[in-house]
């Protein structure tokens, strides 16, 4: 396989899977935003998938969405989502999660909102407090999920 031939082309369809050289399927879906660098939205091996850490971009607008960090986690966990059901997975097949604050006091709306959106269902976690290179977002998080 040539490196010309690993190159993105969008598909009609809004989930396709690629093949890079060394074999992973990598997943990208419209209904999540499009990655902003030299990444994938995720990757698919040997059952699982991981997805990117997604932050809180409307993936019709590519820009963040309004409000705070409640509107912001929800977001985020949508495009996990997207990606997610997407690849053949789902929220319940989530069994690690690791979410990156702007700041330790956003923690207690940040789990609220986790907590509702994922229901009876507890993955394991880790989270960290951490700068981001936009001022604007307050939250990132990143999944495993078995297939």
């Amino acid at each position: 396989m040539s490196p010309s031939s690993l190159s993105y082309k969008p598909s009609k369809s809004p989930f396709h899977t690629t093949s890079n050289l060394s074999g992973l399927k990598t997943v990208e879906t419209r209904k999540a935003p499009k990655p902003i660098g030299p990444y994938s939205q995720g990757i698919l091996e040997n059952g699982f998938l991981f997805t990117s850490g997604m932050i809180p971009l409307d993936p019709e607008t590519g820009k963040p969405v309004q409000g705070g960090i409640r509107e912001q986690t929800r977001r985020v966990l949508d495009n996990i989502k997207a990606v997610l059901e997407e690849a053949g997975s789902s929220l319940e097949k989530v069994v690690k999660t690791t979410v990156y604050l702007k700041d330790a006091s956003l923690f207690k709306d940040m789990n609220e909102t986790y907590a509702k959106f994922f229901g009876k269902h507890r993955p394991a976690r880790a989270t960290l407090v951490t700068g981001f290179a936009r001022n604007d977002i307050l939250v990132e998080i990143d999944a495993i999920a078995s297939k």
